[in-house]
């Protein structure tokens, strides 16, 4: 099963919107999103994350932002 991910975020650019197509492949959709942000903030100069929707109606924002400030274990 596949996932539809949109971020929105903010760059010295502006406001940037991605989205992407992704396997579940027993992960939960916050955790890719997760996972995809972390490469997008390598690639390009990141400030704020705006909204992360998932197959285009579910908000996961909150989830994606609760991660971003667990502790690694």
């Amino acid at each position: 099963m596949n996932v539809t991910i949109q971020i929105k975020f903010l760059s010295d650019a502006g406001r940037v919107y991605q989205s992407g197509t992704f396997p579940l492949r027993r992960r939960k959709p916050e955790e890719i999103a997760y996972e995809w942000l972390q490469q997008i903030k390598r690639k390009v100069t990141y400030q704020k994350l705006i909204s992360v929707i998932v197959d285009g109606n579910e908000d996961i924002t909150g989830k994606v932002l609760e991660m971003e400030k667990a502790p690694l274990d």
